[in-house]
Protein backbone atom coordinates (compact mmCIF):
# COMPACT_ATOMS: atom_id res chain seq x y z
CA UNK A 1 0.00 0.00 0.00
CA UNK A 2 1.70 3.25 -1.08
CA UNK A 3 1.86 6.26 1.20
CA UNK A 4 2.07 9.95 0.33
CA UNK A 5 5.18 11.95 1.13
CA UNK A 6 5.78 15.70 0.88
CA UNK A 7 9.02 17.40 1.94
CA UNK A 8 9.07 20.97 3.18
CA UNK A 9 11.04 23.23 5.50
CA UNK A 10 9.91 25.86 7.98
CA UNK A 11 12.22 28.72 8.93
CA UNK A 12 12.31 30.39 12.34
CA UNK A 13 9.71 32.99 11.34
CA UNK A 14 7.25 30.26 10.31
CA UNK A 15 7.56 30.65 6.54
CA UNK A 16 7.05 27.32 4.75
CA UNK A 17 8.93 26.31 1.60
CA UNK A 18 8.10 23.11 -0.31
CA UNK A 19 11.26 21.18 -1.20
CA UNK A 20 9.52 18.25 -2.93
CA UNK A 21 5.88 18.09 -4.03
CA UNK A 22 3.62 15.23 -2.92
CA UNK A 23 4.47 11.86 -4.38
CA UNK A 24 3.48 8.27 -3.67
CA UNK A 25 6.16 5.98 -2.26
CA UNK A 26 6.06 2.29 -1.42
CA UNK A 27 7.46 1.48 2.04
CA UNK A 28 10.22 -1.11 2.37
CA UNK A 29 9.57 -4.37 4.20
CA UNK A 30 12.52 -3.58 6.49
CA UNK A 31 15.42 -1.15 6.65
CA UNK A 32 18.27 -1.54 4.21
CA UNK A 33 21.51 -2.81 5.77
CA UNK A 34 23.15 0.58 5.14
CA UNK A 35 20.44 2.31 7.23
CA UNK A 36 20.79 0.17 10.35
CA UNK A 37 22.61 1.50 13.41
CA UNK A 38 25.47 -0.60 14.78
CA UNK A 39 25.16 -2.14 18.27
CA UNK A 40 26.05 0.25 21.08
CA UNK A 41 29.55 -0.31 22.47
CA UNK A 42 29.40 2.05 25.46
CA UNK A 43 30.49 0.60 28.84
CA UNK A 44 26.94 0.56 30.25
CA UNK A 45 25.58 -1.48 27.34
CA UNK A 46 28.52 -3.88 27.13
CA UNK A 47 28.21 -4.65 30.88
CA UNK A 48 24.53 -5.57 30.44
CA UNK A 49 25.38 -7.97 27.62
CA UNK A 50 28.07 -9.75 29.67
Amino acid sequence: MPMTLKVYEVNRTGAVRVLREESEVTPLEGPEASHEFPDCECPACTEVGS
